[in-house]
């Protein structure tokens, strides 16, 4: 009997490779004699161990791996007892905070299952969640605080495949989510970091525009959406490539899209509906709907997870409060691909986005120096959460508001207006 034809990998090897170089070389830009510290679904192996090499390579101190094990977690969900819910790991976060606080960078691999929580308690979901990000708040606050030089790229897993392209048979579909990875991730292109450089400078081109009108707010209007977003005092727009306090300039998201800045806490006025599904924690929430008074969110509502969307409210008061907004044009290629990929690194970036919870002390002028109460004093939210979802689309029109009331122009039908 004639042996079987083998098939093709279904993830090409070549610009996997190009990833795992531009993970370390772009996203990172890591220094030589820098530890990392890497996390990673346990079926990202073949992405982890090549970045393992380009560190090395690089000049890495150690390379440090922590893979989560999907399974093991439904194990916790279907045996754990009640009270280990309230219960994370506090010692693994502790860990990570003084390996940042030492100088070790931070690279993260998304890939996990958009849904592999969705059966779960969606109780016990929530308190497992509050107790991670309770216990991740040492490391959390390196990484908001842009301490550190910090990245996240994404594998192709089979479960996140499959969410992706449920139709298709498990080989084409991871082979289809891998292609659109490495198109979003410009691996496709014959020269990546070269590309990576180009797209940055129009990112910083878009970022020094917004910076120079200093606007006071950002008026949303179209379908579902009348609203008004204040922007903190002092703010400052930011986009690509950016340096962090250690004095190393890294792409702490690939893909990227997006300008981003930090709204005001207190100046969100209005309400606003979601224009693509939130994958979250395993729960897809979709037509989130939401009332802003005095930057506080007051009523709140989606046609699907609605109660685990209340439970991420209440994580704690600046829960209900913006710590980012972003834009980005309608026709960026995550968009144009047509694609939802159930997971927000590549979602934010097909659409103008907001984020729930903590702010980036970066996106303030002279933000590297300034204190905590600093600030908060100029706007900046404080929470456990950070999490990003999106309202932009082909029918939102975006003004910027200066100090005067003047509206200029920013979006027109979700694209730049100049």
């Amino acid at each position: 009997m004639n042996a079987q034809p083998r098939l093709p990998h279904p993830i090409d090897l070549e610009k996997l490779e190009k990833l795992a170089e531009v993970a370390v070389k772009v996203g990172l830009n890591l220094a030589e004699g820098q530890d990392l510290v890497m996390t990673a679904p346990i079926e990202a192996q073949p992405l982890t161990r090549l970045i393992s090499r380009y560190a090395y390579q690089a000049g890495a101190g150690v390379v440090t791996t922590l893979f989560n094990d999907p399974q093991a977690t439904l194990e916790r969900f279907e045996h754990g007892h009640d009270a280990s819910f309230d219960k994370a790991a506090n010692w693994l976060y502790e860990g990570m905070g003084h390996a940042f606080a030492n100088g070790a960078a931070r690279l993260a691999i998304a890939g996990d299952d958009p849904m592999l929580l969705a059966a779960q308690d969606a109780d016990k979901v929530a308190r497992a969640n509050r107790a991670m990000s309770t216990a991740y708040k040492p490391a959390l606050e390196k990484i908001a605080g842009f301490d550190i030089n910090w990245n996240i790229v994404s594998y192709p897993t089979l479960a996140w495949a499959k969410t992706v392209f449920p139709g298709d048979p498990d080989g084409m579909a991871v082979a289809k989510l891998a292609k659109a990875i490495f198109a979003a991730s410009r691996v496709d292109q014959p020269d990546p970091i070269a590309a990576w450089r180009e797209h940055n400078d129009n990112l910083h081109a878009r970022s020094a525009w917004l910076n120079a009108k200093r606007f006071s707010a950002l008026r949303y209007t179209g379908r579902g959406t009348d609203l008004t977003i204040g922007l903190a005092d002092e703010h400052e727009w930011s986009g690509g490539a950016s340096m962090a306090k250690n004095g190393i300039v890294c792409n702490p998201n690939i893909p990227t899209e997006e300008v981003f800045t930090t709204p005001h806490r207190l100046r969100v006025e209005g309400h606003v509906s979601s224009t693509k599904p939130l994958s979250h924690q395993g729960t897809l929430i979709d037509d989130i709907r939401v009332e802003f008074s005095e930057g506080r969110i007051v009523k709140a509502s989606a046609a699907k997870g609605e109660s685990v969307l209340n439970k991420v409210l209440d994580t704690d008061e600046g829960a209900r409060r913006l710590g980012e907004v972003a834009l980005v044009p309608h026709s960026s290629p995550i968009s144009a691909s047509g694609i939802l990929f159930y997971n927000t690194l590549f979602d934010e970036n097909a659409s103008c986005h907001i984020a729930l919870g903590q702010c980036y002390s970066k996106c303030f002028l002279n933000g590297d120096t300034l204190s905590p109460d600093e600030i908060a004093a100029r706007g900046g939210n404080l929470s456990l959460i950070h999490i990003d979802w999106m309202i932009g689309s082909d029918k939102i029109d975006i003004d910027g508001i200066d100090a005067a009331g003047n509206a200029t122009p920013v979006m027109r039908g979700g694209e730049w207006a100049e």
